[in-house]
């Protein structure tokens, strides 16, 4: 950066040291601007500035720029505009072309504006500054506003002058002043005042506990991460093929293609049954129902019959008592 920056300056020395200082008009500074003719260049703190020279000639495409004359006056151009300057002195000559230029001059230099057919020069009321307005519209008419002082208008060809005083805004059509009519802010071109913002000188101070209260920052309660939801696994089908190893026979010159029989295709699911019961079947308890049994006679009351025998013995039982029977009536 420091050589790039010391190149720049020896450029710019070297361009001051070929050209006189008189003929500088002053730096420009815009965004879409295109210069040709005598310039310069200079790095001032870092900044790049271009030094407009007797001769130069601007051309601004759009929106807008601003010369600082070294006098200490300001030129703003409004585009698209296209002028040239040419120094002599302390005489300023910029001839218009095309677009609007608004002129702020304390004391130097005289300003002098050509156009085509009108030839316009500033002209100052005491010791005050001089503020004028120079342009053409889209129709081509040209238009001039003297803010603060007076402006000379004399036509070219005839010879023919006119003194616009202070507060004047006129506009001339073809560039005849018979056809010279108020306009009444018809063309508009606001200066571009480049003012420097004064430091602004802070003290700092101790906060007050009410401040550290506001500024203290929120202390929020430890709460448990919140669990994550792991996505539901989807089981699908997995399919394998089993094949037979690939041979390559290089002495061959058909190779020996697979036997597609030999491929096995294996689909492994995992079956669930149509129909998942879960719970339990209870059956319906019968009460039995009883009936009360008829007193006996006399008085007696009806027992209940003793519990039924067995309904039939075994073989070995009936057995057993038909022996008994047999020795018992032969004795």
């Amino acid at each position: 950066m420091c050589t790039v920056a010391a190149g720049a300056f020896l450029t710019a020395a070297a361009a001051r040291s070929d050209q006189p200082l008189s003929d500088t008009v002053g730096t420009i500074d815009g965004a879409l601007i295109a210069i040709s003719g005598p310039m310069s260049v200079e790095v001032v703190h870092g900044l790049t500035k271009t030094i407009l020279r007797s001769g130069s000639d601007v051309r601004v495409k759009s929106g807008s720029a601003r010369i600082d004359l070294v006098e200490g006056g300001q030129i703003t151009i409004c585009g698209p505009a296209h002028f040239s300057v040419l120094k002599s002195g302390n005489s300023l000559t910029v001839a218009l072309d095309t677009g609007t230029i608004h002129v702020y001059i304390e004391r130097e230099p005289a300003l002098t504006i050509y156009t085509p057919q009108i030839q316009a020069q500033t002209v100052a009321i005491g010791d005050g500054p001089q503020d004028a307005l120079f342009g053409f519209d889209t129709e081509g008419a040209m238009c001039m506003r003297a803010n603060q002082g007076a402006v000379r208008i004399e036509q070219q060809l005839t010879g023919q002058s006119v003194l616009i005083p202070q507060g004047g805004d006129v506009l001339f059509l073809n560039g005849q002043l018979d056809t010279m009519r108020n306009s009444a802010g018809h063309c508009s071109c606001e200066a571009q005042v480049a003012r420097a913002i004064p430091p602004q000188l802070e003290i700092s101070q101790l906060a007050t506990a009410e401040e550290m209260r506001k500024n203290a920052p929120a202390v929020k309660p430890n709460l448990p991460p919140a669990p994550v939801e792991k996505p539901a696994v989807k089981e699908e089908p997995v399919y394998q093929f089993f094949m037979p190893p690939l041979i390559y026979d290089a002495s061959a010159k058909v190779q020996p293609e697979v036997d597609p029989r030999m491929i096995a295709l294996v689909r492994r699911v995992r079956v669930r049954p149509t129909l998942i019961f879960q719970g339990r079947v209870e059956g319906e308890t019968v009460a039995a129902v009883t009936s009360p049994s008829a007193p006996a006679p006399g008085g007696a009351t009806a027992q209940k019959p003793s519990a039924s025998a067995p309904a039939s013995d075994s073989i070995v039982d009936r057995v057993r008592h038909f022996v008994r029977k047999l020795w018992s009536s032969g004795s």
